[in-house]
């Protein structure tokens, strides 16, 4: 879910001319900007690297198509993480950003830490650390004091625990983590909100950028984000490569499914009442929204609850999309 907000970001630095969406990115890392493309492994195991055979754009990063991956998601990946003595993501380590594409930029699509890079950009041109930044050109602005990088005590306390679905379906609620400081803020995680702030974000797009007065995108980059980038590539979904973390996904079985710049397109109507040209995407936790620009609706549901993409608390999500709708048909 946080995703979204930091391509939001990013896109305030391409309207300020900042950054770019197909020109050149900053030269902030060599993982990013001269990337080396996960080849296989040798007979004792070793990766096996080449350069990458096109850069990396910010577009590419913006609708995953730049080859970065999860490990969760690509068993290549979670090999290379293991044999390589790469750190996990969940570690906070910025060494845990520095690994190789599974394949070259814009060949397919698979979601993957390229958000966490674009945060990195943001911070680049910005001057400031991602938390900073947000809460002054985002949070603040749409009044989103709930939602922040690291949580007050009495944030803390309010805190929804984590329970994880175990085979038989028992959901067994999980210890929190201990409080740490990472090396980097996430572009693609690890915010805290709450309905009603990440109701205000998504209202914000769903009204071309702007909330109560309140302008933080122009129109026109909001309608660019709403349209498919990837062309014909399928995206959406996954198998899964560690299901303690997530089940396979694909949410729209059948359907054409693309991307936008930071979040999943429907090219049909949805079964459960969302238009054609709806965008929406997801939280590990398995917290769900969607934005229907042509109906003006949009909707929010959160758990936390793993592993990510839960049938019940899928089926649930489509049931809410349909009383919205069906409520939506009485007004």
């Amino acid at each position: 879910m946080k995703k979204v907000i930091t391509c939001v970001a990013a896109m305030q630095q391409v309207e300020a001319g900042r950054l770019s969406l197909d020109g050149p990115l900053p030269d902030i890392d060599p993982a990013l900007n001269a990337p080396q493309v996960l080849d296989g492994f040798d007979a004792d195991g070793r990766p096996r690297l080449r350069p990458a055979r096109r850069s990396i754009t910010l577009k590419d990063l913006m609708t995953h198509t730049a080859g970065f991956t999860y490990e969760m998601w690509n068993e290549d990946m979670a090999r290379y993480v293991q044999v390589s003595d790469t750190p996990m993501l969940m570690s906070g380590r910025l060494a845990a950003l520095r690994r190789p594409l599974n394949f070259d930029p814009g060949e397919r699509w698979e979601y993957g830490i390229n958000i966490d890079w674009i945060g990195r950009l943001v911070e680049a041109v910005s001057g400031q650390d991602l938390d900073s930044y947000l809460k002054e050109h985002i949070f603040a602005p749409l009044g989103m004091a709930d939602t922040g990088f690291v949580p007050t005590p009495k944030q803390r306390s309010r805190q929804a625990q984590v329970h994880q679905r175990e085979a038989d379906g028992r959901l067994v609620p999980q210890p929190f983590p201990p409080l740490t400081t990472p090396e980097f803020f996430a572009g693609g995680g690890g915010l805290s909100s709450t309905g009603p702030d990440y109701l205000r974000f998504l209202e914000m797009l769903l009204h071309g950028g702007s909330r109560d007065g309140v302008r933080v995108l122009r129109p026109e980059s909001v309608a660019l984000m709403n349209r498919n980038h990837i062309a014909d590539l399928p995206a959406g979904v996954l198998k899964t490569a560690n299901p303690v973390l997530t089940n396979d996904v694909d949410f729209f079985p059948g359907a054409p499914i693309r991307w936008g710049l930071g979040y999943m397109l429907n090219l049909e109507p949805g079964p459960n009442g969302r238009s054609a040209g709806t965008v929406s995407w997801a939280g590990l936790f398995n917290s769900y929204y969607w934005l229907d620009p042509s109906r003006q609706i949009t909707g929010v549901i959160l758990t936390q609850i793993l592993p990510f993409a839960d049938p019940t608390v899928v089926r649930l999500y489509g049931e809410f999309e349909r009383g919205v709708y069906a409520l939506a048909e009485t007004r």
